[in-house]
């Protein structure tokens, strides 16, 4: 085999480059391989056992020959290509640890075809590494247009067949002369997502648990620390304030003195389970290097010292690093490149980053408490997991949840968010018996994509509840580093509720839903039940009620404070009886008689009878006071738990979360749908399709590119791929060429002004429709000639004739590619509607069919496709597979940087597409790529 010539810097795919989280938790490198990696590769082999080597070059080769080893190292990452995974040496600065390459072996646009390798190294296999490499090495192959892998494999070598088997795509094989023959299609199914995604959450879900479960933490301060660290600091400590005065944006030492100290006070305070070694005072590096072990480490210095640190850990068995300290990524460029460089320090020696500028974690399981923390105390233990970004915010959330008296199970505070994010701890919190709500305040959402997909598959087991700091979600604060997007600014609560998250817009209305949550049984329906003190407050709670989409059922009698006892439990009784509600609120604000607590017990012991889901609001309680709490009856589910009312301000607020919690319990309980998968191309199959499509865009950007938009045949093309049939049209410029098209085409014709600016103008004379005649129709042609160069003028104006569709309700369907959502679609009801109202739904795929069919029912002209005054009924079927077949080219085509269907007209039998414009650009990777990785 030709021998490609050595790639420059230039065609270097610098995006190839990965954090990968194997299946032990910890990190390692995967980037592609570089000609100066040929000691590093003989080394590799070298090391390698007899066995191993003979499964993968079919003989005993315990060292490469050096013209084996040249072609090894020497590709052009195109038709050739190799990625390794390469972690810190002991005696030189990276040693390979795996190695995968595929060499494309049939050319042939549309069905190129490679040959795929792989190596682990002894110590890792079993790891996961396998899958994280052929996962990258799809992904990468995918990119150059490489559409299946081939592989040959010995019968023995079981742990690489299963690799090729659990991966989820199309696998054949078969045996001939003692080798078995794996043919792999590289096409995304549904099967393979599910894999990656399993594999995504059990590696990241341990990761965090090496974090959360630490024993042995090491507190690193500045150079000058240890004993000098002052025992007391002030109250108020500024967590991760720059030095304005600094030149390269680093904090003071004064800072990072105080840091340390506060974390000294911290576990002096309240120690948790853990054992805290002070570097300097109880142990130093000479006793690192010499055996001692550390399972986290909490670093408070400048960044050159964080990386200095890290560098030094490697080895002693510690799985992540907290960093209190600020002065990276929100100091400008130097700060971004010094953050990459922690990022590649700590993820190749295995180690995951919390911060910089975090508070710290603190997690509250009996016998297992952690506590990494700034905070002096934890809040109580509980069933809440808490996320935030910043340490302020993390104070604000913890001081509240302890005000409250509501419990934690763990609190993270990820600071910038350069590594551990939201993501990861959901992926922990999942599986995490000690956690039943989880709480995220967010500044930022890096990876929208993945964290609708997490929080979707958390919220079908727990309830997610969610604060994006700035009312759309757009703030991005200083140190974070997030793509910019261009998608709508709701397009965020689309996908939250897409996700079935419960959106707060503050800390306390997340405190307020959480205690719900937390101490309450889901609803069964949003039928509540009133009990107030006054008839005044019954009608406030009773309009609170219906704002927040609820129904108030039984008598609306008020009871007052000061009641007797007989009468309290006789109407509470009647609440609570059998199907009387589902849900109750209860008010009470005595005027003149002091507050008595024999409604708020009363209560208490009902809903713990009962399990009916409870809230309060009463003169004088807040959180989760004793006075609402009860034990659950013997002979009960759940004989002798406590549960405990939540008491809120407001009786506003009690409704508003009620509301929130009904939402979420309706969406846990409602189908969820199926991912759309509609069969793409009559008489081909899916994967021929697919080809055939991309096969177009790949031809189509060879002769564009920078990007191109279809011209009609093309834009046919494409959409013929998935099943899209684009209603045929002739374009003309003179009444003469119309009359001909309309010849062809067939009569009755439509007449359109092709400009994008009058095509669907029919009040400027852009359009005329049914037109059953030549003369009819060059007359119209002539004057909507002239009416367009009057409109338009200095344009030589172009009409489109085009055979008259069924006549229905015309809709506009889009996407649109953005940098940080990814792909975006969109539906509306074309017209005034669309352009005057922004009348639109949005969803990110991939899309089930319940998404579609919510999107079609979201906008509110959608009574127009139901029989709206008498109008007939469209048929919404064939709407909605026009929109799921819009998702699912979306989804396997980043190249489409916008797809317009407008209008598409749907009858009471079909729904036809009349006009599209498609426009390709070259793809950029989304945020959420078919492949596991870390932030970068």
């Amino acid at each position: 085999m030709d021998q490609p010539e050595p790639a420059d810097r230039r065609g270097y795919p610098v995006e190839w480059e990965a954090d990968v989280v194997l299946r032990d938790g910890s990190t390692t490198h995967v980037r592609p391989i570089r000609p100066d990696d040929a000691d590093a590769l003989q080394r590799f082999q070298m090391a390698q056992s007899e066995r191993s080597t003979y499964l993968r070059f079919f003989a005993a080769l315990q060292r490469i020959p050096d013209r084996l080893l040249t072609q090894l190292v020497t590709v052009d990452h195109v038709r050739r290509a190799a990625l390794v995974a390469v972690r810190p040496g002991t005696e030189h600065a990276e040693d390979i640890v795996g190695v995968t390459r595929y060499d494309v072996t049939d050319d042939q646009p549309g069905r190129r075809t490679a040959e795929v390798a792989f190596n682990i190294a002894d110590a890792l296999q079993g790891q996961g590494l396998g899958s994280v490499l052929l996962e990258h090495i799809a992904a990468a192959a995918r990119e150059r247009g490489v559409h299946r892998f081939i592989a040959e494999v010995l019968p023995q070598n079981r742990a690489m067949l299963g690799v090729f088997r659990e991966a989820g795509y199309d696998v054949e094989q078969h045996l001939d002369d003692g080798v078995v023959t794996v043919s792999v299609d590289l096409d995304p199914t549904d099967r393979s997502r599910e894999v990656m995604a399993d594999r995504e959450h059990r590696t990241e879900a341990r990761s965090m648990q090496g974090l959360l479960s630490a024993r042995r933490v090491l507190l690193v301060g500045p150079a000058d620390a240890g004993t000098a660290v002052p025992t007391a600091v002030p109250t108020a400590v500024p967590t991760a304030v720059p030095d304005a005065g600094a030149q390269d944006g680093t904090d003071t030492p004064d800072i990072d003195h105080l840091l340390v100290a506060r974390v000294r006070e911290a576990y002096a305070a309240d120690p948790g389970d853990t054992e805290l070694l002070v570097l300097g005072d109880d142990v130093t590096w000479a006793d690192l290097e010499n055996g001692a072990t550390v399972d986290l480490a909490v670093v408070a210095a400048p960044p050159a010292e964080v990386i200095d640190a890290v560098r030094r850990l490697r080895g002693t068995g510690t799985r992540g690093v907290v960093v209190l300290s600020a002065g990276w990524a929100e100091t400008g460029p130097a700060g971004i490149a010094r953050r990459r460089e922690l990022l590649r320090t700590a993820h190749g020696a295995g180690m995951r980053v919390v911060g910089p500028a975090s508070y710290g974690l603190l997690t509250n399981v009996p016998g297992a408490s952690l506590r990494a923390s700034l905070a002096l105390t934890a809040p109580r233990p509980g069933r809440v997991g808490l996320f935030s970004q910043s340490a302020p915010t993390a104070v604000t959330a913890s001081e509240t949840v302890k005000r409250r008296g509501l419990g934690l199970s763990t609190l993270v505070s990820a600071g910038h968010r350069a590594d551990v994010s939201g993501n990861d701890v959901m992926q922990y919190w999942q599986d995490d018996p000690h956690t039943d709500v989880v709480c995220l305040y967010l500044e930022t959402l890096g990876n929208p994509r993945k964290f609708s997909r997490i929080a979707r598959r958390l919220a079908l087991v727990k309830p997610v509840v969610v604060v994006v700091a700035g009312r759309h979600g757009s703030v991005v604060p200083p140190g974070h580093t997030v793509r910019a997007t261009r998608a709508p600014r709701r397009m965020l609560d689309e996908v939250l509720r897409q996700s079935g998250v419960i959106r707060a817009e503050n800390t306390h209305q997340l405190m307020d839903v959480a205690q719900v949550l937390a101490h309450q049984p889901l609803p069964a329906g949003g039928r509540v039940g009133i009990l107030a003190g006054s008839p005044s407050l019954a009608a406030l709670v009773a309009d609170a009620v219906a704002a927040a989409g609820l129904t108030v059922v039984g008598p609306l009698e008020p009871l007052s404070a000061g009641a007797p006892d007989d009468e309290i439990a006789a109407a509470v009784d009647a609440l609570y009886g059998p199907d009387a509600c589902d849900a109750v609120v209860m008010v009470s604000v005595p005027v003149v008689l002091p507050r008595t607590d024999a409604m708020a017990r009363a209560v208490a012991r009902a809903a713990a009878r009962t399990g009916r889901t409870t809230v309060v609001s009463a003169l004088g309680l807040h959180g989760m006071p004793d006075v609402l709490a009860a034990t659950v009856p013997d002979g009960l589910p759940g004989a002798g738990d406590e549960i405990r009312i939540p008491a809120f301000s407001t009786p506003e607020d009690a409704v508003w979360a009620l509301g929130e919690v009904v939402r979420y319990a309706r969406w846990r309980a409602q189908d969820h749908g199926r991912p759309v998968r509609p069969a793409l191309r009559e008489g081909v199959s899916d994967g021929v399709a697919r080809t055939q499509a991309r096969t177009l865009v790949e031809s189509l950007l060879g002769r564009h590119p920078e990007g191109t938009v279809l011209d009609q045949d093309a834009a046919t093309e494409l959409l013929a791929c998935y099943g899209l049939t684009l209603w045929g049209s002739r374009r003309v410029r003179t009444p003469d060429e119309a009359v001909a098209a309309a010849r062809d085409l067939g009569w009755p014709v439509a007449l359109k002004v092709a400009s994008p600016a009058l095509r669907h103008r029919a009040d400027l004379g852009g359009v005329r429709l049914d037109i059953a005649d030549a003369e009819d129709l060059a007359e119209d042609a002539e004057r909507m000639l002239a009416a367009a160069s009057a409109l338009l003028p200095g344009t030589d104006p172009v009409l489109e004739v085009q055979a008259m569709a069924p006549t229905g309700v015309a809709c506009v369907v889009r996407s649109v590619e953005d940098e940080l959502f990814g792909p975006v679609v969109s539906f509306g009801v074309a017209g005034d509607a669309v352009d005057l109202l922004d009348d639109v739904t949005h969803g990110v795929p991939p899309l089930t069919d319940v998404d579609v069919a919510r999107m079609v029912r979201g906008v509110r002209a959608a009574p127009r496709l139901f029989g709206y005054q008498g109008a007939p009924e469209a048929d919404v079927a064939a709407l909605e597979d026009v929109l799921a077949r819009v998702s699912v080219m979306a989804e396997d085509l980043p190249e489409l940087a916008s797809v317009e269907l407008y209008p598409v007209a749907v009858a009471e039998r079909g729904a036809s597409v009349l006009h599209a414009t498609i426009r390709l650009r070259p793809a950029e990777r989304r945020t959420d790529a078919l492949r596991r990785a870390l932030p970068g």
